[in-house]
């Protein structure tokens, strides 16, 4: 079969330092999912990019070629002027981008965004393109795409809006979809949704597929062939199964050695937990209001969290699991003080072992700011969570400024000492944020937070944004940092693999509420309830032989009142957290 897209020997550059991009060549035939696999700065972007000739102003394509054997017949996409190259993007080849939030403009509502792209190379009337859009916001899984074409970006949850941006691609029909990280910031349950989704449309329209991802599950699930990027080189390539099966290159191998796993339900874990508690969370609940469109309407209630009950021992990790809006983060903000629980919530820290535990909410200000000192929180973004305009140093020292710590030369000391810590040099305390990689802007974040020697860290989706192997570096900092400090970790995420690994103790959130809670080898291996089981099906493995399920994804991650009788439950019956085992806990009927 003729392929459709042929890349050959392509090198890319920028200015006089050596080329990014270097003697890349790969084809893709029509109907053919393609992986580029590689950690962030490997040149996987930039190579797609350059197919639809998008690339920086200050990038220089400095050899090869880029052959589309399009409806046309053959074109030399590089030889291609501006206007029609215009006519190429979009409507043969089109691609999804790594962040919805940032590709879609705040300005403009949805449906208008995607018409756009009819607009342009259609030439449709409005009444056309709004028809056109609407059926494909129904292929592609929105609810109601009526209200989804009304709605704002922000108005939509990041599973919607990267569906709403997979619409934007797909509505025009291409020959070709490059999808750039499709679900690296999405949930489990999302993820496996919006893959099966591309699958689904794959399979309709014919269409191609070149996936850039850094996760070998995804592609052990979705491609045929694979090219795996290192430096801007190709180390590996071939068909997937072969490779995923033996991979031969060490890099290759590497990758696969730093994929997080689920691992063996016989693997040894530490004895029980002490009952010194340095947090606890008792019947915790937190409701927002949100004021109706129409004056005559009532306000909408929204329950965040609902009775939550939770105890973290000391030097233990507790982690909370679940998907985008299951009240995680809500959770932590209120063990933290940043929010206020509804009335009959509490929650108690225990700063030392054998202190009488104090009410976090019920603190005046000098007890709150001994407080923050011995709490504190490393984000999920580091680079929207670091000022673009302070030096390492002075974020470093910005806390011990605040408590009025030591000198200005102590400060600086202890910043030198923080970088050491958490693997980066000293001499670095002069840099900007934006010069450091995303693995290094989550060191510099927890060094930050390290910086006052706290005794609880509560680390909110700490590796969710990160490559395969720059997570697991960060997982053995902060494993080895918990160990060697005595530290207490609320740790938050989505990615069941990565829980698996730290966690001593596994509450897993639906809709405000604790659903399932036991430690990591009873719950990945003896799971209960449907949304934990849909959880712990949609988690990729890097396994040929192991594809997702996605009709046990789709029966738990669906609504409550379709779960069975014993899991059901409505906004006025909720069933009771019921203990079925010793340490495990199901919320059911009894």
């Amino acid at each position: 079969m003729k392929p459709l897209l042929t890349v050959e020997n392509l090198s890319i550059g920028f200015g006089s330092a050596a080329p990014v991009v270097q003697d890349v060549s790969f084809s893709i035939a029509p109907g053919q999912t393609l992986a580029l696999v590689g950690e962030s700065g490997s040149g996987k972007t930039i190579t797609c990019r350059s197919v639809l000739r998008i690339l920086p102003r200050t990038a220089q394509i400095l050899s090869g070629a880029i052959t589309l054997n399009g409806k046309g017949g053959p074109t030399d996409l590089l030889a291609l002027g501006p206007r029609r190259m215009r006519d190429i993007r979009g409507n043969d080849v089109s691609m999804i981008f790594q962040e919805p939030m940032r590709s879609l403009s705040p300005l403009h509502k949805i449906g208008n965004q995607v018409s756009e792209v009819l607009w342009l190379h259609g030439r449709v009337s409005e009444a056309e393109a709004r028809r056109k859009v609407l059926e494909t916001f129904d292929r592609v899984g929105f609810p109601d795409p009526d209200r989804a074409y009304r709605s704002y970006p922000f108005e939509l949850s990041g599973g919607m809006r990267q569906r709403a941006m997979i619409a934007m691609a797909m509505v025009s029909e291409p020959d070709l979809l490059i999808a750039d990280e499709p679900t690296t910031a999405l949930d489990v349950t999302t993820q496996a949704q919006v893959l099966g989704l591309i699958r689904d449309l794959q399979k309709d329209t014919g269409m191609a597929v070149i996936l850039v991802t850094h996760d070998l599950g995804v592609v052990a699930n979705m491609a045929e062939q694979v090219v795996v990027m290192h430096k801007g080189r190709i180390m590996e390539s071939g068909a997937a199964e072969p490779l995923l099966r033996t991979p031969a290159h060490p890099y290759t191998k590497q990758l696969f050695a730093a994929a997080p796993k689920i691992p063996d339900p016989d693997t040894p874990r530490a004895g029980d937990p002490s009952q010194d508690l340095i947090l606890q969370m008792n019947q915790v609940s937190k409701t927002y209001k949100l004021k109706a469109s129409k004056p005559w309407q009532p306000d909408l209630l929204v329950h965040a969290c609902r009775g939550i009950d939770l105890s973290l021992p000391r030097g233990r990790t507790l982690a909370i699991v679940g998907e985008s809006g299951s009240g995680k983060t809500t959770a932590a903000r209120i063990a933290l003080g940043a929010e206020g629980p509804d009335a009959g919530g509490e929650v108690l820290f225990s700063p030392r072992p054998g202190q009488p535990p104090i009410a976090v909410h019920d603190m005046d200000r000098a007890a709150r700011i001994a407080f923050q000192k011995q709490a504190q929180m490393v984000f999920q973004d580091p680079y929207s969570s670091l000022s673009p305009r302070m030096r390492v140093l002075d974020a470093l020292t910005e806390p011990l400024e605040i408590h009025g710590i030591g000198t200005a030369s102590d400060r600086r000391d202890k910043a030198a000492a923080m970088l050491s810590k958490v693997g980066l040099n000293p001499d670095m305390l002069q840099r900007y944020p934006h010069a450091f990689s995303g693995g290094q802007r989550q060191r510099l974040s927890i060094a930050r937070a390290l910086t006052l020697d706290p005794a609880l860290l509560v680390c909110d989706e700490p590796t969710s944004a990160l490559d395969v192997s720059v997570q697991d570096q960060i997982l053995d900092l902060l494993e080895d940092i918990r160990d060697r400090m005595g530290l207490s970790y609320l740790f938050i995420s989505h990615d069941l693999a990565v829980v698996a690994r730290i966690a001593d103790e596994v509450a897993v959130m639906r809709q405000g509420l604790v659903v399932e809670q036991a430690r990591p080898e009873v719950l990945f291996h003896n799971p209960v309830h449907p949304y934990t089981k849909a959880l712990i099906a949609a988690q990729p493995t890097p396994d040929i032989n192991r594809p997702i399920n996605l009709k046990l994804v789709a029966q738990g991650a669906g609504a409550p009142d379709s779960w069975p009788d014993r899991f059901r439950f409505t906004e006025q019956s909720v069933p009771g957290l019921t203990a079925i085992d010793t340490g495990h806990k199901v919320r059911c009927h009894a």
